[in-house]
């Protein structure tokens, strides 16, 4: 009778202690399955480019971004190749002569058209790959080129000079309006009654084009190249990952996104096949903007 009631007290113990666990995030695969973070990491080192869709604001996928790196890195070494969204093709340069010794990091700084959130959220990924002498890819488009693209379409891409067009895709970009993300943006635009709906993906389209040609050109055989982007460049396996298929048919490709539930318990059911992993952050966490 007593061990009866020693384990009834156990029992009741654990489940007041699980009752007060407070998970910061929880992992998923496509199919809404709950999975760990080994599992996550031992995909990524089979893959040879890797997506991490972020939400620009959350410490979560940050955090998570750094540590995916680092266990990359134990597997591949110099095998690793890191790039960004949030660094844009023509501050390649000072990235090279920051990593060199060229130039410091103040001038580095003071010089490269950085992010709001730099100092908390992509500094580490780059002093990581500075520390480790690997090579860290500035992959989008210069966003004037982008903005041209807004304002006037493609068409006005082939007005650049040789130097200009030597930080974007190669003209003409290919671009599917009926991919269902660039048709939810018309949709959405349309919706809030602005200019120049129909040019608002193409846009977006020019920097996915872009991400993935850099991608592309950096990446080679036998390496791991890990991407950090908003989440909405690489959902669905649309945006810069089918660029990229277009590039790079035979290489494998991971995708990871993140999204903000208030329940980690289960996937939602609008989350289900948007990556290969899912990075579910409790929506009460703090951001960092």
């Amino acid at each position: 009778m007593y061990r009866n009631l020693s384990l009834f007290i156990l029992l009741i113990l654990s489940q007041a202690l699980t009752a007060q666990d407070k998970p910061a995030y929880q992992l998923f695969n496509k199919e809404g399955k709950a999975v760990k973070y080994k599992k996550l990491l031992s995909a990524a080192e089979q893959a040879d480019v890797i997506f991490f869709g972020e939400l620009h604001n959350n410490p979560v996928a940050h955090w998570l971004q750094l540590e995916l790196a680092r266990g990359i890195f134990e597997e591949k070494e110099k095998g690793l190749v890191m790039g960004a969204e949030m660094f844009e093709a023509d501050d390649q340069i000072l990235i090279d002569e920051y990593f060199s010794g060229t130039i410091n990091t103040k001038a580095f700084e003071d010089e490269a058209r950085l992010w709001k959130n730099y100092q908390t959220d992509y500094k580490p990924l780059l002093e990581f790959a500075r520390e480790k002498e690997l090579r860290f890819i500035a992959t989008n488009i210069p966003r004037r080129y982008a903005n041209l693209t807004f304002r006037e379409g493609f068409e006005a891409l082939d007005s650049l000079s040789a130097e200009g067009k030597s930080y974007i895709a190669p003209l003409p970009i290919d671009y599917d309006a009926n991919l269902p993300g660039y048709k939810k943006m018309i949709e959405m635009m349309s919706g809030h009654g602005a200019e120049n709906v129909e040019n608002f993906p193409k846009a977006q389209a020019s920097k996915d084009a872009t991400m993935a040609y850099f991608i592309s050109s950096n990446w080679a055989p036998g390496q791991t190249f890990v991407h950090f982007n908003g989440s909405y460049h690489s959902d669905g396996f649309e945006g810069i990952v089918w660029y990229l298929r277009q590039f790079e048919p035979e290489a494998s490709i991971l995708t990871i996104t993140t999204v903000e539930q208030a329940d980690l318990g289960q996937l939602e059911e609008e989350h289900l096949d948007k990556a290969d992993f899912i990075l579910v952050v409790d929506e009460d966490m703090a951001k960092t903007y």
